[in-house]
């Protein structure tokens, strides 16, 4: 990997994590339309990966500083007190729902479905999937209930179940936040509300994936791509603070469906590709 491929790749992660278009995939299928000679499996490459992750996750952090400050004090208090007496406190214990299915999906899961990581053609295939999901989404909200529900009302059983939908991302293609925001709009809240509560939901996600591999950042052979891992985290810190920005306004007056035309023709052309050899 060159330096210019180690910075591509950090802004295709600072973007693609959170825009609903799935970063596992594409971190397979641009370097294979590129033909790069990326080993996945390269313990320095695993390592650089860890450093785009904690940049995306501190940039999330940031954005969401002032709630995430109102969220930890809120959830501390109702520790304390034993009631929860404000709704930063709820929201907290929604977001704490939403974690554990992930969590425990991620160790149950995350093994299986690693052999997927390899093959254009899957993952392809996936992104298609992952279009479907978002246009199923949109057509249910559309005529479904005409009803709206506040983030800060959404009963615990929902917010588990949003949480819950992130563990589709563990297959490479289908994104973290487009299945998040779908499951937030079946369960009643608005376009903006969905977008928030899985940004909401990611930054533990993203962070806790990052801190588990940590150590892999310290590995002896992780020195030859020192300079690359933290250049690329800050990248990916920009890109990311920059995404979430443009989609926290973007989602108060449109929806998922043009991220949804864009996974369709961009999976249909990889696989399409895939099938005639050009990438492998």
């Amino acid at each position: 990997m060159t330096f210019v491929q180690a910075m591509l790749l950090a802004v295709l992660q600072g973007v693609s994590e959170l825009f609903p278009i799935s970063s596992l995939g594409h971190t397979v299928l641009v370097p294979a339309l590129l033909r790069w000679p990326i080993d996945r499996s390269d313990p320095t490459f695993l390592a650089f990966v860890v450093a785009l992750h904690l940049g995306t996750a501190l940039a999330l952090v940031v954005f969401y500083r002032e709630d995430w400050i109102r969220i930890a004090r809120g959830v501390c208090v109702s520790l304390i007190r034993g009631r929860i007496e404000d709704l930063h406190a709820r929201l907290g214990w929604l977001l704490i729902a939403g974690t554990i299915p992930l969590a425990l999906a991620g160790v149950f899961l995350e093994g299986p479905v690693r052999g997927f990581f390899g093959s254009p053609a899957l993952v392809s295939g996936f992104l298609i999937l992952n279009a479907l999901i978002m246009f199923a989404g949109e057509r249910l909200k559309a005529h479904g209930s005409a009803r709206t529900m506040l983030l800060d009302r959404l009963p615990y059983p929902r917010g588990a179940a949003i949480g819950a939908s992130q563990a589709l991302a563990l297959f490479p293609g289908i994104s973290r936040s487009g299945a998040s925001i779908v499951a937030g709009l079946l369960c009643d809240l608005t376009h903006a509300d969905a977008a928030r509560f899985s940004f909401l939901l990611a930054t533990p996600a993203i962070g806790a994936a990052a801190l588990l591999e940590l150590p892999r950042l310290f590995a002896p052979q992780a020195h030859a791509v020192l300079l690359e891992a933290v250049l690329g985290g800050i990248l990916a810190a920009l890109t990311a603070y920059a995404s979430v920005s443009f989609l926290t306004r973007y989602f108060r007056t449109s929806d998922l469906r043009p991220f949804g035309w864009y996974c369709l023709i961009f999976g249909a052309l990889c696989l399409t590709l895939a099938f005639m050899k050009v990438i492998v």
